[in-house]
């Protein structure tokens, strides 16, 4: 990458004290001064009223390679994150194949990024846990991996199988220890037998909130149980659906239990209500719920228990989609909308109150928190990385399907009205894409904890 010294000037630079007009000095890749708006510069770019906001670190997203780059791959997964304005991904232990559950499975999906042509934005790693790998589970911690996820419930693929609430106190203990946040798909299985058609509402009847609650009352008790042996444990809640469950992780936080959770933006932007029957783009699991179970989401987020907002970007082909036949029970459960976060969550947001620091917290800062990279990414401060996202707040588009860069041109948002374009993407101290133009080449780093 060709790091040079440059300044950026606007007058709406969105840092964590707040919106200011500000020169911003880079060197070599990072942030060296934030000086003020007028401050003189041999060289410089001055982006006006255009927002200098912190690159996105989206840390859920399903990248599938290796073993199903059909479905999506680290190439188109990274351009789509680019001209997202997002600058730090952290993949998914699966839907690949091998599954990352153990340190060689890491090592084969870091070889799949090794010739550096690939990652057009920087990219860390979850690792897995299931009932089978415990025993893997400290040589995979020691591999690198930023923390590691498990589901309660049917993963979707045999080859990740979900946990008890016994493998879940293992897991935990072990997590506990390595002082790495346990990822957690918290849902129960539901009733096998429950009738699907091609209307939404079956579906959504199959995956009631009870099932989320269920299984997240069985975290917060099994790290209470952990907590009492003498440990911090460390539990996140993946793309939390039920409003149901905030008293429970509410009462949780205010305990001292280190809790934290995320939703989406299909949960926030999306709901029941409208979504047309047969229209498989909208499934995935947790389900898309009723408009009133939104607007609790968003309270969640203004008083802090959510606090992160991330894509779970989550691609398969249009045939398992089964788009041409609308068929909801044989579909796969996942959202494709990995470029469009910020302007999805800046429109609904704005219209509430919400400013763009405020969104800067929930997708770049916390997450960057999260992910244990908050030295380096998440905010615009002296010494961090200059990776940056230009947004014109104020643009409005339709989202179409010509946009999408993600490799399988489908989306629930497609049609859908928003505000606010990516104009560029900087990654430390480079513009990586302007103007929906990718510049120079892939430059993206794999990040593995402890040698970053």
């Amino acid at each position: 990458m060709n790091q040079t010294k440059t300044a950026l000037r606007s007058r709406r630079v969105i840092t964590p004290s707040g919106e200011i007009a500000a020169t911003v000095i880079v060197d070599n890749g990072k942030i060296t001064a934030i000086e003020a708006y007028d401050f003189d510069v041999d060289e410089g770019i001055d982006l006006g009223d255009k927002v200098l906001m912190p690159g996105l670190v989206d840390t859920h997203v399903h990248i599938n390679e290796p073993g199903r780059t059909d479905w999506e791959g680290f190439d188109t997964a990274t351009h789509a994150a680019c001209a997202g304005g997002i600058t730090t991904l952290v993949d998914m232990p699966l839907n690949c194949s091998p599954v990352t559950t153990t340190a060689a499975a890491l090592e084969i999906k870091l070889n799949e990024v090794a010739d550096g042509k690939k990652l057009w934005v920087d990219c860390g790693f979850w690792g897995g846990i299931t009932k089978d790998n415990l025993d893997d589970l400290e040589e995979l911690i020691d591999a690198g991996i930023l923390g590691a996820k498990s589901f309660t419930c049917h993963s979707g693929l045999d080859e990740f199988p979900n946990v008890e609430e016994a493998d879940l106190k293992h897991a935990m203990r072990i997590m506990a220890k390595a002082q790495l946040p346990y990822l957690v798909h918290a849902e129960m299985d539901g009733d096998p037998e429950a009738l699907i058609t091609n209307e939404y509402n079956t579906f959504l009847a199959s995956r009631p909130k009870s099932l989320e609650n269920n299984a997240i009352e069985m975290v917060i008790r099994v790290m209470q149980q952990i907590k009492a042996e003498g440990l911090e444990p460390i539990a996140h809640i993946v793309h939390l659906s039920s409003a149901d469950a905030l008293p429970l992780i509410r009462q949780a936080q205010q305990q001292g239990i280190r809790l934290t959770a995320e939703t989406c933006p299909h949960y926030l932007t999306l709901f029941s209500e409208t979504i047309p029957d047969g229209k498989t783009v909208f499934k995935c699991c947790p389900p898309i719920r009723e408009d009133s179970n939104r607007q609790l989401l968003w309270q969640a987020i203004s008083d802090g228990t959510i606090s992160k907002v991330v894509s779970d970007h989550s691609p398969c082909t249009p045939q398992l989609k089964h788009i041409d036949d609308g068929d909801l029970s044989a579909a796969w459960g996942g959202i494709s909308a990995l470029q469009f976060g910020l302007p999805l969550i800046w429109s609904e947001g704005e219209a509430r109150g919400f400013s763009l620091v405020d969104i800067a917290q929930l997708m770049s800062t916390q997450p960057a928190i999260f992910a244990s990279m908050s030295h380096l990414k998440g905010s615009i401060e002296v010494g961090k990385q200059a990776d940056f996202c230009v947004f014109d707040p104020d643009a409005e588009y339709t989202v179409s399907t010509d946009m999408i860069k993600h490799k399988h041109k489908i989306s629930p948002y497609v049609g859908k009205t928003v505000k606010g374009r990516i104009e560029q993407t900087w990654l430390r101290g480079a513009c990586i894409y302007q103007h929906d133009e990718y510049l120079g080449s892939a430059s993206g780093q794999h990040l593995l904890k402890g040698q970053f």
